[in-house]
Parts: structure tokens; C-alpha cells; sequence
């Protein structure tokens, strides 16, 4: 059906007889000669009719609707000097064509123009539902080209480092690893689940109790979470473990790992080696465990200097053992107004929306302060001073407060900087900047409040630094409290991946499980296989997994993850395109004996 494709010809080629096959793009009638892009997986190329080559063949193409599927025939040709397009490769040469089959007729009306000159911005929905037609536009295929050629540098990578690519199974045992699992029912075993794997977490540990040394691999993960942007509920990890390995080896060597993917795929040098953070640093200076670095706008905690000046909010902040921060937003006062900042403001809810009850603030003036006089009649020269010089605060800034639970200020004043960021067009000028980061020491565990337990900021498999265990109480004691040997790498604001050193001890490993809240029934029906493996010799072992789909999407510069994978879902968690999930036969579920209690 062809002997060419669109992006291999170029002016070379004239004179050459060519056999092409693609889609009709768009059609143009110009005085008796008819133009046709036709489109191939590869790009573009002009072609064209004359009455003078066959009445019928011109008849056949004067019916061509846009995307019919058509093969030619023909001569290339060069384009005349007024008629040449810039901006495609095979823009000087055209194809005079001699011959034309129709393989396929277009027979419904298309949801939304395919053509890229239509320029048309397609609801996201469309997209989605039609994801075939999106897919010929181009920009996705190039999109999977990319995600393509980032798997294949990091496996040649992997490959030449000694590793080995394995798949785990995707049916398997659910286990309480902090998201919720997706139930597959057994038929064989009547009333018993298998579980999609969140992770191949325990899986490649078991490898590594096994003896393989160093495991990859392209691993699909399924959690039933919320969405948003950088979240599907199937996603894909690069997965990687290694034996006999500690914290500061894996560090440096997934580092070599990320500078090679940006070399090979963007042409980057990454020459100095990423900066680190402690996950208290990050807290406290920007209110998240993921930090966007490319701009200022610091979290500071003020509690010592606004605590006493006798504003009832911030006092009883402080008495019930909560914090008062602030972020600076230098020349503020000209870019944001109060009507903004009170009730009903967009950066109110913002704030609201991330837990707040409000913002307070403070606009700095050439040799006062403007703010209301619950906070203004408490601020002394001194005290003022004192803010000025710990907020870097000048005139015509604004500083914003957040009052309350620490983790409620750090998380609304984390989202109003974020805000901020964009509204301000303060990323305008650092959207290539590639700001990676190492997060390191997180605590071993975080309170949930709703149910009155500890749980595992991380997992619970993760390794705490420097503990033994000898006296029950007083290692226990010592594990709440704990740090983790545990590693988050982010890029400007989102984390690439993470990971840890493992537990590599069973009594260390039940009393993890038990610090989160399981007892030994529990931890031997969960996670009995595990421990009875790490009693058979395990070696010490760690490791990462990235999130293949969000590397892609910072690396080509989209929003969102659903531009680097060929059938998402929707925000909704729905495939809009098959219509999954979906109701099934009811001698399907007669079958695994499962009775649907819902009522439409």
C-alpha cells in the first residue's frame, strides 16, 4: 500500500514515484486544481488533482471528505515558491498524484474537526470519548514517542547496570498498604477477592529475599483514589530494588539514572547533584513534603513575635498549642487587593478550601504598616522591626497569616503560594528551569486523628534509622518517634518518585505493623508470608519506583497525565470510550455468587 511514508521525503525526492497511504486531513479546491493533505502517522504532505490527469480520478477526489482513508499514487513535485509551507518538513514538495483508492469512507459526522489547521479547542470530554481521533491530531503519538524513548533509555540504562526486569503478578493479596484497593472476585474460591497490586512493593522484596540482587521493572499500579491532574486510578511506575545497599547508594545512583533521561531524551545537562531537604525543613519552610523551589514566597513561623499582641485569633492560636505563619508576597499591595484576600475572595477560598478559617495581613508602606486595628494597636516599633527583618518584608509587599494547627497552616498557606505562583506569573520566566530535589528523613509515622492510630507517613516497610529491638517498651516508645530511611525525589512541586531502605528483620517488621495499629491475627493473615520470608535470611535491600507518567508529563510539558497515556479515564474514574466500569450480566455475577445490593 506504500513505499514511503510522509516524514522521509524531502527535496531529494523529486522526479520519484511514491506510493502513499493516510488520511484525507483537509481538502481545498483552488480553480480547477484540488489540494489534499494527507496525513500519515509521520506528519504531512501536500497533494494534488488536475482535470487534465482523468476526469474520473478528479471526480473521486472532489468527494473525499476529511479522515477517509485513501491510497495514492503519484510523482513528487516541486511546489511553486508562493505556495511553499514553512512550517512542515515537506513543505517545498508536493505529489502529483496519478492514481487514488479509497480504503475506507468516512460514514458519520466527526465529533470535533481532526485537522491540526482547525486549531480548535476540543473539550477534554472529547477527547477522552474519541480518543482515536485525538490520537491522529499528532501531538499525542508524539507524547507516547516520548514516553516511549524514556522507557528505552532507562532499561538500556538498568540493563548496563546489572539489573534484571521482571513482572510480578497483578492478581494478588490485599494488603492495608495506605489506599484503597481494587477487589477482583474469585470464581474458583466463592467469596474470596484478589486485589490489583497499589504497588509491586512486597513482591519485589520477596525477589530480593530470593537472590536476584538488582530488579526493574515497567510496573502498572491500581489504587482507587480521588483524582486529579498527576492521578489515574492505573498508573505506571518505573519499579526498582536492590540487595545489600544502603540509603546513600541508592541516592546517587537513581540520580545518574534521572541526569541520563534528560540528556538522552531533552539534550540536558544536569552537571551538579541535586540539593537535599529534610522533610522538617520542607514543613517548615513551605508547608509541604513536595516544595516547588523555583521561586521564594517562604513560610515563617512568627508565632514568638504575633502571638502577644493581643489579636484573639492569634492568642488563642498559640494557647491551644497551634502556630502562626506567614509568606511574603513581594510588591503585593499593587497586585492584590483586600476584596481578594476577605470572605468571597478567590485567594480566601483558597486558603478556606485548604482547611483556614482565613488570612490576616499586613500591607508594608514606605514608613508604616496597613492592616486592621485589631492587629495594628498590638504592633510596637519593636515588634514591627522584628517582622520586617525575619520576612524580608519592604515596602509594597504583603504578608499574608495563617493562624491554627500547624498542619492546617502549613497546608493552606502551601496552597495559596502555590496560587499565588501562578497568578502572578511568577513561573513565567522558570517554567524550564528543572528544580529537582531529595527530600530525606521523614518520620516513621503520622496520627490519624479520625481513628485515633498511627500510621505509616510512608508504608510500613519502611526501615527506621537507628532502631534495635531489645526492651518492647522502650523500643516501641522509640519507633513512634522514629525517622524513616526513606527518600521523596521532586521536580519543581511534584514528586518524581520515592522510596526507602526495607525492613529486613521480622521482629522489626511486626513491630512496625503493630505500631500501626495491627494485632498478630491480623499481621499474620496479612502479611504472614512476608515475615516467615524475612525469618529465612533476608539481606538488607531498598529501593524506588518513579512515576513513569508524571516524568513524562514535566519532561513534554503538559498539565496533566492524561496527555501522556493513550486511554484515560476522566475525572470521574470513568473510560469514557468503552464506558467502563459498567453494569454486568447478571449470570456473570450468579457465577462468582455476588448479588448487587445498590438500587439504580
Amino acid at each position: 500500500m506504500r513505499n514511503t511514508i510522509c516524514e522521509d521525503l524531502n527535496i531529494s525526492d523529486i522526479g520519484k514515484d511514491v506510493n502513499l497511504s493516510g488520511w484525507v486531513d483537509r481538502r481545498r479546491d483552488h480553480g480547477g486544481v484540488i489540494f489534499i493533505d494527507l496525513r500519515d502517522h509521520s506528519g504531512y504532505l501536500q497533494l494534488t488533482f488536475n482535470p487534465e490527469d482523468g476526469n474520473k480520478l478528479f471526480k473521486k477526489a472532489e468527494n473525499l471528505r476529511n479522515e477517509t482513508v485513501i491510497s495514492v499514487t503519484g510523482i513528487i513535485t516541486e511546489r511553486p515558491t508562493e505556495s511553499i509551507n514553512e512550517n512542515i518538513p515537506t513543505g517545498k514538495i508536493e505529489l502529483n498524484v496519478k492514481e487514488l483508492k479509497v480504503l475506507n469512507e468516512v460514514k458519520n459526522n466527526l465529533p470535533f474537526p481532526v485537522s491540526i489547521y482547525d486549531d480548535e479547542n476540543t473539550k477534554e470530554e472529547l477527547r477522552i470519548k474519541y480518543r482515536y481521533l485525538d490520537l491522529r491530531r499528532g501531538k499525542l503519538i508524539k507524547n507516547l514517542k516520548t514516553r516511549h524513548q524514556i522507557i528505552k533509555v532507562a532499561r538500556k540504562f538498568l540493563d548496563e547496570n546489572g539489573f534484571t526486569e521482571i513482572e510480578t503478578p497483578l492478581l494478588t493479596k490485599s494488603t492495608p498498604e495506605g489506599a484503597r484497593d481494587f477487589l477482583v472476585p474469585s470464581r474458583l474460591s466463592k467469596g474470596d477477592f484478589f486485589a490489583l497490586p497499589q504497588s509491586p512493593q512486597l513482591y519485589k522484596q520477596l525477589l530480593m529475599i530470593g537472590g536476584l540482587n538488582n530488579y526493574y521493572q515497567i510496573a502498572k499500579c491500581f489504587r482507587d483514589e480521588d483524582l486529579r491532574a498527576d492521578r489515574q486510578p492505573e498508573f505506571t511506575q518505573l519499579d526498582i530494588e536492590m540487595s545489600f545497599i544502603e540509603e546513600e547508594e541508592i541516592i546517587n545512583f537513581n540520580e545518574r539514572l534521572i541526569k541520563k533521561i534528560w540528556k538522552d531524551i531533552l539534550n540536558i545537562d544536569l552537571i551538579n547533584n541535586f540539593p537535599r531537604m529534610t522533610w522538617k525543613e520542607a514543613m517548615d519552610n513551605y508547608g509541604t513534603d513536595r516544595p516547588d523551589t523555583r521561586y521564594e514566597m517562604l513560610l515563617k513561623n512568627v508565632s514568638s513575635i504575633m502571638g502577644d499582641i493581643g489579636f484573639n485569633i492569634f492568642t488563642k492560636t498559640i494557647d491551644s498549642g497551634g502556630e502562626i505563619k506567614c509568606i511574603t508576597v513581594k510588591e503585593g499591595n499593587s497586585s492584590i487587593s483586600n476584596v481578594r484576600i476577605k470572605p468571597g475572595g478567590d485567594i480566601f477560598k483558597v486558603a478556606q478550601e485548604a482547611g483556614a478559617g482565613g488570612l490576616a495581613f499586613i500591607r508594608v508602606k514606605e514608613n508604616d504598616i496597613d492592616t486592621i486595628g485589631a492587629i495594628k494597636n498590638g504592633l510596637n516599633k519593636s515588634k514591627i522591626n522584628q517582622l520586617l527583618e525575619l520576612t524580608g518584608a519592604e515596602s509594597g509587599d504583603l504578608i499574608l497569616f495563617g493562624a491554627g494547627p500547624t498542619a492546617i497552616v502549613n497546608q493552606s498557606l502551601d496552597k495559596v503560594r502555590q496560587y499565588l505562583a501562578k497568578e502572578l506569573d511568577i513561573l513565567k520566566t522558570k517554567n524550564n528551569k528543572w528544580n529537582f530535589l531529595w527530600i530525606t528523613d521523614f518520620p516513621m509515622f503520622e496520627r490519624n486523628d479520625d481513628e485515633n492510630r498511627l500510621e505509616a507517613l510512608h508504608h510500613p516497610f519502611c526501615a527506621p534509622k537507628e532502631i534495635k529491638i531489645n526492651n518492647e517498651n522502650e523500643s516501641n516508645h522509640k519507633l513512634e518517634s522514629s525517622i524513616a530511611q526513606a527518600y521523596d525525589l521532586v521536580l519543581n512541586g511534584l514528586e518524581l518518585g520515592g522510596g526507602s531502605i526495607r525492613i529486613h528483620q521480622s521482629e522489626l517488621q511486626k513491630e512496625v505493623l503493630k505500631t500501626v495499629g495491627l494485632s498478630e491475627a491480623e499481621i499474620n493473615d496479612k502479611f504472614g508470608f512476608l515475615i516467615e520470608a524475612l525469618e529465612m535470611g533476608a539481606p538488607p535491600h531498598g529501593g524506588i519506583a518513579f512515576g513513569l507518567d508524571r516524568i513524562v508529563m514535566l519532561m513534554i510539558g503538559a498539565d496533566s497525565i492524561r496527555e501522556t497515556i493513550a486511554f484515560p479515564k476522566n475525572q470521574q474514574s470513568k473510560c469514557l470510550l468503552t464506558k467502563a466500569p459498567s453494569i454486568v450480566s447478571k449470570a456473570q455475577l450468579k457465577e462468582l455468587e455476588i448479588e448487587i445490593t445498590v438500587e439504580e
